[in-house]
C-alpha cells in the first residue's frame, strides 16, 4: 500500500465556530499554516522526532501530539505493517485561536495520506484529524480540521464534512493579538446555565449565515453573524476584544467575533480593501491595551491542506 517514503504537507491556519456555529462551522485562512515531513520507517511505531518555528515546548509523547496521535488513528485503520515518523514546522501560534493544534494534525495526516499506492479522499481522513485534535483539546470537535482539510467554509458534523459555497467577494479580516489564550481555559467559561431563547437566537443566526451562502446572499449572511451564545461568556477572557468587535464593525463588517477560542477576532467583508483597512483598525484598538498584532487577511473561500512534495 506504501508508494513513497516521505511527503511534506501544508496545513492553513483556520477560523473556528466563525459565531454562529460553535464547534460545527469553520473556515481556512491564507498566510499562516503548519508544515508536517512524514517519513516510513520499519519500527511499527508513530513517534515525533522534530518540532521547530513558532512553538517548540510541544509534547513529543505520540498520545498527545496531535500530529502522531492522527497518524497512528490513520495507521491502524489501514492494518499498516511499518512505522511513520513526523517531523513539525509550526507556523501557527498556540492558544492563538487560528486552529495551530489541529493544523498540524490536518497537515501530518496530509503527508501520510501523499505515501500510499492509492491515496485516499480528504473526507476519510476527518475521522482521524478527530483523533488528532482530541489530544489537544481533549473533545473531538471539526469546526478547525474540517476546513483545513477541505478549504473554504465547512461545516463539520461529528461524522461528515460539507463543504459550504460562500459569495467569492467576501474577505475575512483577522487580528491575532500576542496573548495566550489556552483552549481548556476557554471552555471551561462557557459553563454554566444557558436560556432557551439564547438557543433560538443562535440557531436563527446559523440559519441566516448558511442560508445567505447558499443564496449568495450578503444581507441573509450579515443578519445572522452573530454571537449570542458563546461570545459574552468570553469575550471578558481577552483584553481589548470589544474594541477590537466595534472597530471591525466600524469599518462596515457583515460580522465580527471571536476566532476559535481567542483570543484571535475575525470580521467578513464584502471585499478586500475594506477587509485591510479594518485589519488595520483592529489591530490598533490591541495597541490601546498594550498588545502588538499580526494580521490576516484573505478570502473566505482559501484553498485548505497541500502535498509540498513525495520524497
Amino acid at each position: 500500500m506504501i508508494g513513497a517514503r516521505a511527503a511534506r504537507a501544508f496545513a492553513p491556519a483556520s477560523v473556528g465556530n466563525v459565531g454562529v456555529g460553535f464547534d460545527l462551522l469553520g473556515h481556512a485562512l491564507d498566510q499562516y499554516g503548519d508544515r508536517v515531513l512524514v517519513r516510513v520507517i520499519e519500527e511499527p511505531v508513530v513517534r515525533v522526532s522534530a518540532i521547530r518555528g513558532l512553538v517548540t515546548d510541544l509534547p513529543f509523547d505520540p498520545v498527545h501530539n496531535t500530529a502522531a496521535r492522527a497518524v497512528a488513528s490513520w495507521r491502524s485503520a489501514l492494518g499498516l505493517a511499518c512505522g511513520f515518523e513526523i517531523e513539525i514546522d509550526k507556523g501557527i501560534p498556540l492558544g492563538s485561536g487560528l486552529g495551530g493544534s489541529a493544523a498540524s494534525a490536518s497537515a501530518a495526516l496530509t503527508a501520510a495520506n501523499a505515501l500510499l499506492v492509492q491515496p485516499g479522499d480528504i473526507a476519510s481522513l476527518y475521522p482521524h484529524a478527530l483523533e488528532g485534535e482530541s489530544a489537544a483539546s481533549g473533545s473531538r470537535h471539526g469546526d478547525n480540521v474540517g476546513p483545513q482539510l477541505l478549504g473554504g467554509l465547512v461545516l463539520a458534523t461529528h461524522d461528515r464534512l460539507l463543504p459550504v459555497p460562500v459569495p467569492d467577494c467576501l474577505h475575512a479580516a483577522v487580528v491575532h493579538p500576542h496573548y495566550v489564550l489556552e483552549t481548556r481555559r476557554a471552555r471551561e467559561a462557557l459553563r454554566g446555565h444557558y436560556a432557551l431563547s439564547e438557543f433560538v437566537a443562535q440557531s436563527e443566526g446559523l440559519a441566516l449565515v448558511l442560508a445567505g451562502c447558499y443564496r449568495q446572499d450578503l444581507e441573509l449572511i450579515a443578519a445572522g453573524l452573530r454571537d449570542v451564545l458563546v461570545e459574552p461568556r468570553r469575550a471578558g477572557l481577552i483584553p481589548g476584544f470589544a474594541q477590537a468587535k466595534q472597530a471591525a464593525l466600524d469599518h462596515a463588517a457583515l460580522g465580527a467575533s471571536i476566532s476559535g477560542a481567542g483570543p484571535s477576532v475575525f470580521a467578513w467583508y464584502r471585499d478586500a480593501a475594506s477587509a485591510e483597512q479594518a485589519a488595520l483598525a483592529m489591530a490598533e484598538a490591541f495597541a490601546t491595551v498594550g498588545l502588538a498584532s499580526d494580521r490576516i487577511v484573505c478570502k473566505v473561500a482559501s484553498p485548505g491542506a497541500r502535498v509540498l512534495e513525495v520524497l
